[in-house]
């Protein structure tokens, strides 16, 4: 059975309207999972009624604010087949043309996060867009050396960071943590899932969103065990560093966070539980703020 969903969720945080864009979803595996014992990764996932093998969600975000449109990450594009590279139909559903995307903030130069950048033929996806994106990624994916020492099932990764950055070579700044790359928007390092990996900080008002990247890849394992890691981590203890840092920041901040591989529509804030965490899905209502009067 289908069930139906638009694929694009609003939510309004101060003067920014950020909608979730899902991609897809594919089929992944709990042998991913480092760091945790399969058999507990499989209960975990049944105790939350989840379907086993697990769905990996795919998301990327679109911010409008002033004028702006920006996008954070661009989704699989053609890498995945027809299951994945949903994001440019929800664009076009909202009415935005990838002419008018001034601006992409890269989390990192995974194929689910980049190459999405580009079309059939390998030209630029979005026209008039600037690339932000820190500067240990390019540094890294793009290093013949480094693509040259990778485990030969990791090499294709770099390939696919050389053809999806290449259109936009001209026009990539690169940034460090802690830099605001637009107005009212930070970036914030989580190195380990790959060395330049970054989350983007959005504060309008009194408002605040985090959308964090790939901080969690399987919500119904790594909030309970933190400890988990992925296979695709660059580093996996600093990976593990980042996450522990950000759950506690988010939870004793109580931050609304967005994340590209939480379930859709993907915001909701971490909660402490025992050792670990849980995450609590944002209610949807049916108005941004106040009370309903329709």
């Amino acid at each position: 059975m289908t069930i139906a969903n638009p694929g694009y969720h609003h939510l309004q945080v101060g003067d920014v309207l950020v909608t979730s864009l899902n991609d897809g979803q594919f089929d992944a595996s709990t042998s991913l999972v480092v760091g945790v014992p399969q058999a507990d990764c499989e209960a975990l996932l049944r105790d939350s009624f989840r379907v086993l093998p697990p769905r990996i969600t795919v998301s990327c975000f679109l911010l409008r604010f002033g004028g702006r449109h920006v996008l954070v990450d661009a989704g699989t594009g053609t890498a995945f087949g027809g299951i994945m590279g949903h994001a440019p139909e929800r664009l076009a559903a909202l009415g935005v043309a990838p002419a008018a995307i001034d601006t992409v903030l890269v989390t990192h130069a995974h194929v689910d996060h980049i190459h999405g950048l580009i079309d059939a033929e390998g030209k630029a996806a979005y026209p008039n867009a600037e690339l932000v994106i820190n500067a240990a990624e390019p540094a890294f994916w793009l290093s013949e050396a480094n693509a040259a020492q990778a485990p030969e099932g990791r090499r294709e990764y770099f390939d696919i960071a050389r053809r999806a950055l290449a259109p936009y070579r001209d026009r990539t700044r690169t940034v460090q943590g802690g830099t605001e790359v637009l107005p009212g928007i930070t970036s914030r390092h989580l190195p380990g899932h790959t060395p330049g990996h970054s989350g983007y900080m959005i504060a309008s008002g009194d408002q605040t969103l985090f959308i964090w990247g790939d901080v969690v890849h399987l919500p119904g394992i790594q909030f309970a065990r933190p400890e988990a890691g992925m296979q695709f981590d660059i580093d996996g203890d600093q990976a593990r560093r980042s996450r522990a840092d950000a759950f506690a920041m988010t939870a004793s901040e109580k931050l609304l966070v967005a994340g590209m591989h939480l379930d859709f529509p993907a915001f909701g804030h971490v909660v402490k539980h025992g050792s670990g965490y849980w995450f609590e899905p944002l209610v949807w209502a049916p108005t941004a703020t106040g009370p309903f009067t329709g």
